[in-house]
């Protein structure tokens, strides 16, 4: 009935054609569009006939798109479709048959005439790079030496790359790829077995060094003492001479003195009130000479263990001498008040105790004037009033002798009225109610010394019109779009560590790279491009040249910033 069908294969009976929609309108399709789970774009429709093997090239192409994902739009797949096709192919002429595919038929042919376009996205083959890569590393040389075992001569015969320096005083140095320096310390140690046995015998070594400490110290000093010392000076010599160093000492050099008189003078006359003021200027005497440590230890240099140096010893050193005032001070002025009043004992004559708590009041109201003095100077300063100083505690050891200093002057003050009372009426109940009035001082003086020291140890953040000034900087720069998560912490002696998320303009940056290209070179190297491979290796080298630019870009904020505000010492600029 057919001849010439016994001679074809069974597959060529399923062959998919494609026809025009307005023709098929006129006409009523033999079997339903929809074949084998397959869809049309919108613009053809599919039917099954008796196809020939045969397609003549004829008039116009049409672009068409096709899925499985159910959808009947003329729109090209999305990136993370993978239905999409894998490259791009014009059909005419002989009917081009495909690799198989699971559910579909084995061949299609067309049997219109008609030229087909199939549009498709040519993408690099992804890199898997495992969960450890490490091969495009880059290492200093002292890691090189101190990981790897290696010596100077050796990282002589390796490649050196120039990068930028993370550090304000350089602005290049030299690294290493760890791929070369790996190979390398295999070539000079001959196994990995015998580079871990090096490392193992180096790491004894610098075990039995930590164990020796203070003997090389020691030696450390002396040669630092013939050749001199090349690191900047802590300034100790000079931190008790000026500002609140001077403050301290002044204030434990009167208060010693007043501690020794007024025991004296409880010790002839044995009054409640002149026990709690001896107790009170010991308290005071301790309390500065823990302060005057402090201060010693706030202006030692970072260290690797301490890389942001040590001022807040200043504030732990004020946080112990609070505790110290409410337990010595407040604590014996209170029990002593307490034991006078359940067990109250004739006072001898008070005239020796007047004249010293007379003395005591002229000594301690000069060393208050020396601190109110100092904190007027550093608030000045600062731009802030006298009581926001000393409520934000921003030094806390010119706040602690300003305090205790204070307390000792209202302490006598009350002293010598209970005491007065004491005479004139000869009842030691009035005594007794004195103590307890200087320790309940104490102990109110104490508890804003914890409270404020607590504070600043916590990390406190600074004004908020320094934030908005900060942020404001880096805002009006065109290389930045927008600042995140901006974090101003206040670090202890007008010292501020500044973090924020920044989002960058990604064009401004790029426009920065290309200002300083040659544009023609780079038109000629895309003019070279032809290949996918080429055009890979075209973009990364200009996109890792434009990441270094973005590296530069936040050098340069981070230096601005502290060159225009100068208490910023850290800062943090993450990239978003």
């Amino acid at each position: 009935m057919f001849p010439g069908l016994s001679h074809r294969p069974w597959q060529v009976f399923f062959k998919i054609s494609l026809q025009h929609r307005a023709s098929l309108a006129q006409r009523t399709p033999r079997v339903p569009p929809l074949s084998y789970g397959w869809q049309s774009g919108g613009l053809h429709s599919w039917w099954l006939g008796h196809p020939d093997c045969r397609i003549a090239a004829l008039g116009l192409g049409n672009v068409q798109y096709y899925s499985t994902s159910g959808s009947s739009k003329d729109e090209p797949p999305e990136a993370g479709s993978g239905d999409a096709p894998v490259a791009e192919q014009v059909l005419s002429g002989e009917a081009q048959n495909s690799p198989d595919v699971p559910g579909k038929a084995k061949t299609q042919a067309l049997t219109k005439a008609e030229t087909i376009q199939v549009k498709v996205r040519a993408v690099l083959k992804k890199r898997e790079y495992g969960a450890k890569y490490t091969q495009n590393n880059f290492i200093t040389a002292v890691r090189a030496m101190n990981e790897f075992c290696l010596k100077t001569s050796d990282l002589e015969q390796l490649r050196k790359i120039r990068r930028r320096s993370p550090h304000d005083d350089t602005e290049a140095f030299t690294v290493f790829l760890r791929s070369d320096v790996e190979a390398k310390a295999l070539d000079v140690w001959g196994s990995p077995e015998a580079l871990a046995r090096e490392r193992n015998l180096r790491k004894e070594m610098e075990r039995e060094f930590q164990e020796n400490i203070f003997r090389n110290q020691q030696l450390l000093k002396e040669y630092k003492d013939f050749w001199g010392n090349t690191k900047p000076r802590s300034g100790k010599r000079t931190t008790f001479l000026q500002g609140p160093g001077k403050v301290v000492m002044v204030a434990i050099c009167i208060n010693g003195l007043n501690f020794f008189f007024k025991l004296l003078a409880w010790v002839y006359t044995g009054s409640a009130c002149m026990f709690s003021e001896a107790i009170h200027s010991l308290a005071d005497t301790c309390n500065q000479a823990l302060l005057a440590l402090g201060i010693s230890q706030s202006v030692r240099n970072p260290d690797a263990g301490h890389p942001y140096g040590f001022s807040n010893m200043r504030y732990i050193a004020s946080l112990i001498s609070g505790v110290g005032i409410f337990m010595m001070g407040a604590g014996l002025s209170w029990y002593h008040g307490i034991m006078g009043l359940m067990h109250p004992q004739p006072i001898e004559s008070l005239l020796w105790a007047y004249c010293i708590l007379a003395g005591s009041l002229v000594s301690e109201g000069a060393t208050l004037l020396v601190a109110i003095n100092e904190i007027k100077k550093s608030a000045q300063h600062h731009g802030l009033s006298f009581y926001e100083y000393v409520m934000q505690s921003r030094d806390p050891s010119t706040n602690v002798v300003l305090l205790e200093d204070a307390a000792a002057v209202l302490g006598v003050i009350m002293a010598s009225s209970c005491m007065g009372l004491t005479s004139l009426t000869g009842n030691p109940f009035y005594d007794s109610l004195g103590s307890l009035g200087v320790g309940t001082l104490l102990g109110t003086v104490s508890a804003f010394l914890i409270y404020t020291n607590t504070e600043a140890l916590l990390g406190r953040s600074i004004q908020p019109e320094r934030v908005q000034k900060l942020t404001e900087f880096l805002e009006n720069d065109p290389a930045v779009r927008a600042i995140h998560d901006v974090k101003a912490t206040d670090l202890g002696l007008s010292k501020v560590r500044f973090k924020a998320e920044v989002d960058f303009d990604g064009r401004v940056v790029t426009r920065s790279y290309l200002e300083k290209q040659d544009i023609d070179q780079i038109l000629n190297e895309i003019q070279l491009v032809k290949t996918p491979e080429e055009l890979e290796s075209f973009m990364l080298k200009h996109g890792e040249c434009i990441i270094d630019t973005l590296g530069v870009e936040v050098d340069r904020l981070e230096k601005e910033l502290k060159q225009r505000n100068p208490e910023v010492r850290h800062v943090d600029l993450e990239i978003l």
